[in-house]
């Protein structure tokens, strides 16, 4: 690539090989400026607008994306920044906070399976069915025998989804302890922002290597071939923005989109058309 960025991308996380996701690894490549990032990042950004639009037309997949990170990682800018680029009427966005009590009454995935993106469409994931083995792990909410299963319960679920024509790419929004906490002072400080604060944040950041070794585990457990997790530093918006714009870029590009063509009896009833 001309702006030198070529071997920036995202790589998928490998069962066999322990994720990095030391606060150094959620700098990334600091000494790119942010200039040849914004600049990189604009002409992908274009180019999701034409591929969602293939995607959506072509109609014989769905791609769900995940995002998953902690407080402040950033999940709510990738969603306006980068998946901001897609056309709204071929997109679902679907959060996920702590579970009602008609969910508790189901199983963990029920939830989850009711807003897997339709073939057409894609589907973000603000946090996702992985709160199942973060949160609930590192408060004790259920026995360990119970997330402990859940990892291959995942995993079948996820192999179930991509044999019925759903592409997923899953990334963990990586930030450093230090960029939390400025981010997290940053919406105490602005009144605009402090909303967004809750008591949990404070409890959740005093458990940082609790949620570290949590994290670990799914990345190595549940990134398939199928379903790969990326580890995405963070601490730099324009870096992370960048990244995943790229990573979506490529795997739309790998589909062999196609518009259909248009349907002989409605052609026929249009040659004369005035």
């Amino acid at each position: 690539m001309a702006n030198g960025l070529a071997q920036v991308r995202l790589q998928a996380v490998h069962a066999d090989e322990a994720p990095a996701i030391d606060d150094a690894a959620a700098r990334g490549w600091p000494e790119i400026p942010k200039s040849v990032l914004e600049a990189a990042t604009a002409p992908l950004l274009e180019r999701l607008t034409t591929l969602q639009d293939a995607f959506h037309a072509d109609g014989r997949r769905a791609l769900l994306l995940v995002l998953q990170g902690r407080d402040a990682a950033g999940k709510d800018g990738v969603i306006r920044t980068v998946t901001g680029a897609f056309n709204p009427t071929g997109v679902q966005v679907s959060s996920f906070g702590p579970p009602t009590p008609l969910e508790l009454r189901h199983d963990f995935l029920w939830r989850v399976h009711q807003v897997v993106p339709p073939r057409g469409v894609i589907g973000v994931f603000n946090r996702s069915h992985y709160e199942d083995v973060l949160v609930v792990r590192v408060r004790g909410l259920v026995p360990e025998s119970v997330w402990q299963a859940r990892y291959a319960q995942i995993n079948a679920f996820e192999e179930m989804l991509t044999a019925n024509g759903v592409i997923i790419r899953k990334c963990f929004l990586h930030v450093s302890r230090d960029e939390q906490k400025a981010r997290l002072q940053e919406r105490l400080d602005d009144p605009q922002k402090n909303w967004k604060f809750q008591l949990g944040d404070l409890d959740d950041r005093a458990r940082w290597d609790d949620y570290t070794a949590a994290y670990d585990t799914l990345l190595r457990r549940c990134s398939t071939p199928e379903a790969p997790w990326f580890v995405v530093p963070s601490d730099r918006k324009t870096l992370r923005n960048y990244l995943i714009a790229r990573m979506l870029v490529e795997t739309l590009e790998s589909l062999d989109l196609r518009y259909p063509p248009m349907d002989p009896a409605v052609r026929e009833a249009a040659r004369d058309f005035r």
